[in-house]
């Protein structure tokens, strides 16, 4: 879209929640706009207030502007990276950007070949979208936060690349209320969210897992829809597993039954996971470790059958209300630096009470916190028999040296809870979850929203006191009680955690042979970064029960079959 006599161009993906009330203050200010569109908005926005205007948007978005009249770029990204943003320069030295890192394969001198050091941080650590690197050498990402503006006569292949700054930072805003006067306030933003992403042209439907976080937003926009005289009823749609443990049919059930929506649910089977294995890759752009991503891709697939286009979903809750739980260990170690142990001891008896979680692992998860790093690494290696240096991992191949990349960012996420909450939402957890959502709801033509990522929430939550979120063995805690009475008692008291979990052992056990098979097509096409044997023992460990953890031998799965759709060169 052009603005201003074609000055101004832009090409953007994304959403701005709150474009009716900037269109209304733009108007004010005088400009005239020809749309209801809130890409128009955004040109007016950076018209009127330059690139100050980045914080005057509520939403997700990636877009690229030039104004023609200064020759001069500009591009950002929103604050938690809910859209992508890369860019590639080429030999010859142009610079391009893409939503999709598979765009810059149609580009003149492009090739695509492995970063090391982050396949290694994936296959051994099963960590990625941590760094401004991706795995494809030479492709870098413009992070959640950040943006760049560059005059055009800058660029060429002797000058360096534009360097992205950080227009965002989340900085939590300290609560010195009480916890009745918390619960409301986050009630409120929580439906404020939830209002602002209900604004569409399109049917509006809701992922649907069961647990605390997507119940909520079900039962929020119900609230709302049925406030607004709506007739409609939401859709849903849930992913299911013939296994018990792994079930969430019966706790989505009842907030289906309590707000009147009309249920859709998917059942994920291992047959098509391995038949659509490499559209997926095609789709992810890089590796993925879990099959639960999958799930999700088979929820986006039916919403997209069913005609919605848009999709509220429940990311980024988890990572700013403490809910993993490795939060319990960070916890206790609070407690224990302030010499507050009978409190320690509480928690840890609740706990095993509870049978949520084990209070002697959170324990030992809290005094590991203490250890210095060499400690450290000599107790995971004895726990994970050796994640640093696996012996199907030809490290040397990819050129990677041997490292905890968790060490990177360790200074800070173990001082404390909110530490810990602020590196799992910008660096450890979400952006993963957030790339992967990204990629599974767009290639269904599903434009996905998450309301716990409206920024003044996060920032609200990460700043409550640390009892406010966990206690007692109950995690969430303010979210549980600020919904007290529209959440159905058995969302609200549950205390496992499942989410889109698929039976991964059950499926490589069932199927060894077809495992089997891709395994020794990954491990061929990784061209000598994964051992076969190795890699064929993980795949037997499974399959013989000897380990219930199947993640590692996916994780390889998923680089190979990677490795051979993008044909990426593996050598160093």
């Amino acid at each position: 879209m052009s603005y201003r006599g074609r000055r101004l161009w832009i090409t953007y993906n994304g959403e701005i929640y709150n474009h009716v009330e900037l269109r209304d203050e733009l108007a004010r200010l005088g400009h005239q706009f020809i749309s209801r569109s809130d890409t128009e908005v955004i040109l007016a926005a950076y018209a009127q207030w330059g690139e100050a205007c980045l914080d005057r948007f509520n939403g997700m978005f990636a877009f690229v502007m030039v104004d023609c009249e200064r020759r001069r770029v500009f591009a950002a990204r929103d604050r938690f990276g809910v859209k992508p943003l890369y860019l590639w320069r080429s030999p010859a030295g142009f610079l391009a950007f893409a939503s999709e890192i598979k765009q810059f394969g149609v580009l003149p001198g492009w090739r695509a070949r492995i970063n090391g050091q982050r396949a290694y941080d994936f296959l051994a650590w099963g960590l990625s979208e941590h760094t401004e690197e991706t795995m494809f050498d030479s492709v870098k990402q413009v992070r959640g936060g950040q943006c760049m503006s560059f005059d055009m006569e800058s660029l060429g292949p002797d000058r360096p690349l534009p360097v992205p700054r950080r227009w965002y930072a989340l900085r939590p805003h300290p609560w010195s209320g009480d916890y009745s006067a918390a619960c409301e306030s986050f009630s409120e933003l929580l439906e404020d969210a939830v209002r602002l992403r209900l604004r569409s042209d399109v049917p509006v439907g809701s992922c649907l897992s069961g647990g605390l976080d997507s119940s909520a937003i079900v039962c929020l926009a119900h609230r709302l829809l049925a406030n607004e005289g709506a007739r409609a009823r939401q859709l849903t749609f849930t992913a299911y597993s013939d296994d018990a443990r792994l079930d969430e049919r019966p706790y989505a059930s009842a907030v289906v039954a309590q707000t009147g929506a009309t249920a859709n649910y998917v059942k994920p089977e291992p047959g098509d996971l391995l038949e659509t294995l490499h559209r997926l890759a095609w789709h992810m752009d890089e590796p993925y470790g879990s099959t639960s991503m999958y799930a999700q891709w088979r929820v986006f697939e039916a919403a997209g059958a069913s005609g919605i286009k848009v999709m509220l979903d429940g990311q980024g809750a988890d990572e700013a209300l403490a809910g993993y739980p490795v939060f319990w260990g960070s916890l206790i170690a609070g407690l224990l630096r302030e010499g507050r142990f009978v409190s320690v001891m509480r928690e840890i008896g609740a706990l095993n009470r509870s049978r949520a979680s084990s209070g002697w692992l959170a324990l030992a998860q809290a005094l590991q916190l203490f250890l210095p790093e060499s400690l450290r690494r000599r107790v995971r290696e004895m726990r994970d028999g050796g994640t640093y240096a696996p012996d199907w991992l030809d490290h040397r191949r990819l050129g990677a040296k041997i490292c905890d990349p968790f060490a990177a960012v360790a200074g800070s996420y173990r001082t404390s809870m909110t530490a810990l909450s602020l590196a799992q939402v910008t660096t450890l957890n979400l952006p993963m979850l957030l790339h992967w959502e990204d990629r599974n709801s767009m290639a269904h033509s599903v434009e996905a929203r998450v309301p716990y990522l409206d920024y003044r929430l996060v920032e609200f939550a990460t700043g409550l006191p640390d009892a406010f979120k966990l206690g007692d063995a109950w995690t969430k805690r303010v979210l549980r009680d600020a919904l007290n009475g529209l959440l159905p008692s058995a969302i609200r008291e549950r205390r496992d955690k499942i989410g889109f979990e698929t039976p991964e052992v059950a499926w490589m056990r069932d199927n060894s042979a077809a495992f089997r098979k891709v395994m020794a097509r990954a491990v061929q096409a990784s061209q000598g970064v994964i051992d076969a044997v190795h890699a064929e023992r993980l795949i037997t460990d499974v399959a013989d029960g000897r380990t219930r953890q199947a993640f590692m031998p996916w994780r390889l799965i998923a680089f190979g079959t990677w490795a051979e759709r993008f044909s990426v060169d593996c050598s160093p």
